[in-house]
């Protein structure tokens, strides 16, 4: 038996194929090579094609497919790890009917902010432990508001992942921890919120039946199993935000852990065992996936939206030529501190941690004498790592002190100046991972599927690879105080 994990990025889509007795991976594949594009036709919109993410999808899967290294009929099950809360509207015909507003868009941004100042008299937030925020909900009500005629065509809304299994199943649904994404979610009452629903005049028929978040989600469609290649017996049994997935996928399961990502957005991800909120929204809070009636799971999530998409846009810019490695070489040949260069990355829309503010992105105190290129390679390194710190206060805050961050081996943390950035400016230790958010959704649809007795036994083979002990502390400690400075000077 094999399970397949699709993993529906911002840049690309990747999957994996995985042997569901060893739980050992057969093959990767994604699609495209580059970056997707996001569309941006006004300043702080954000939009890509749903339609381009299938096709991409079914590219990365026949990419797979074309290795020889399995039979895509023994695919069992198959999971959906997605960027978290975006919109994306079907008519009856299941036609998408505009480009996706994705999770950096800012436009909803006030609408949440209204919508709190109205609902939060009537303790919103300790029912649905977030404000409505620039999310799904939020989202929706913008194209209600600014896009009547469109909106009258709308049969369901959907996360990303959702519609991905739309087209794999025609069938159309969601699970909790989904739904919660887009604050739809009442945890006192343990079900879909009819209060953001009516406030924003949503009928509730526009929102995806919901199920348990492991569970069968519809048996692969005749004409997508031909075309793929895929027995028409295969499930979708599981599918949830790349956030909460990659959390998975690390075995943070219990209260108390904590996951880091730092590729296009940069996120704390830490599990609670009670309902838990921020009283100024900067973190959310949502159904984790092993939450469910008899005992509240609450992922805690604090998101970033400017770190690795701030070290791209300055590769782009200043590293033409230059892969990630030589670029991190480079920087690692500089001083603690990049010589007094400070980097804010807030160029990538509203911040949910700053409050909803849009900070934009700044570089300081640069030198033209003292200074060349691979000073500001690691101060934006640094930049980003100082950025955590400022969200990990955060999470403390809100009584939850982690004493080891665990992080998979990708992206930003790649960089030995990210890895010890990260660990000296926290002051926590960081376990790195072999970990793959597409082979933690392949790990997730076994557990959907009952291929594994428990989630424990689904991650059994995770890999760690070593842990960054925080070094100069003191040194961090002040160049976070002159970080933190100037980013109170801009808010």
């Amino acid at each position: 038996m094999l399970l397949l994990g699709i993993d529906l990025g911002t840049s690309f889509i990747k999957v994996s194929v995985l042997d569901a007795q060893t739980g050992k991976r057969i093959v990767s594949a994604q699609y495209p090579e580059t970056e997707s594009e996001i569309i941006s036709q006004q300043k702080g919109w954000a939009e890509q094609d749903p339609d381009l993410w299938w096709q991409n999808t079914k590219k990365a899967i026949l990419k797979a497919n074309a290795s020889g290294q399995y039979d895509p009929k023994d695919i069992a099950a198959i999971g959906i790890a997605y960027q978290m809360h975006g919109l994306v509207v079907v008519d009856k015909e299941q036609n998408v009917l505009r480009n996706s507003i994705i999770w950096c868009d800012s436009r909803a941004v006030e609408i949440g902010n209204e919508a709190f100042q109205s609902l939060e008299p009537q303790g919103f937030l300790k029912s649905h432990l977030n404000s409505p925020g620039n999310f799904t909900a939020s989202k929706l009500s913008w194209v209600k508001n600014n896009e009547p005629a469109l909106y009258e065509k709308v049969h369901k809304f959907m996360l990303p992942g959702d519609f991905l299994c739309m087209c794999l199943t025609k069938q159309i649904n969601s699970n909790p921890s989904s739904i919660s994404e887009g604050i739809l979610w009442d945890f006192e009452k343990d079900a879909l919120s009819d209060t953001l629903l009516d406030y924003y005049g949503i009928d509730q028929a526009l929102v995806p039946d919901v199920q348990p978040i492991f569970s069968n989600y519809g048996s692969i469609d005749k004409g997508v199993a031909a075309e793929l290649g895929l027995s028409e017996k295969a499930i979708v049994s599981y599918k949830a935000g790349d956030q909460p997935n990659n959390a998975l996928s690390l075995g943070v399961i219990d209260a108390g852990e904590v996951a880091a990502t730092a590729g296009t957005s940069g996120v704390i991800y830490a599990v609670a065992d009670h309902l838990i909120f921020d009283k100024q929204s900067r973190v959310n809070s949502f159904a984790h996936v092993n939450h469910s009636k008899d005992q509240s799971n609450i992922g805690v999530l604090l998101c970033i939206n400017g770190t690795g998409i701030q070290n791209s846009w300055i590769k782009k810019l200043t590293a033409q030529g230059l892969d990630y490695d030589q670029i991190n070489q480079k920087a690692a040949d500089i001083a603690i501190g990049s010589e007094g260069i400070v980097v804010l990355p807030f160029g990538n829309g509203a911040e949910r941690m700053l409050n909803n503010k849009t900070v934009n992105g700044h570089i300081e105190n640069l030198d033209f004498v003292r200074h060349d290129a691979a000073h500001i390679w690691r101060a934006v390194q640094e930049g980003i790592a100082h950025s955590f710190r400022y969200g990990l206060d955060i999470i403390k805050e809100n009584e939850i002190h982690p004493t080891v961050i665990k992080a998979g081996y990708a992206n930003m943390f790649l960089s030995p100046v990210f890895q010890q950035s990260f660990a000296g400016v926290t002051n926590v230790p960081v376990e790195l991972y072999e970990n793959d958010g597409s082979v933690g959704a392949a790990l997730g649809a076994g557990i959907g599927a009952q291929v594994y007795k428990d989630k424990k036994e689904a991650f059994s083979g995770l890999k760690k690879i070593k842990t960054i002990e925080p070094q100069d502390k003191e040194t961090y400690n002040e160049l976070y105080a002159n970080w933190k400075e100037s980013l109170l000077q801009k808010l």
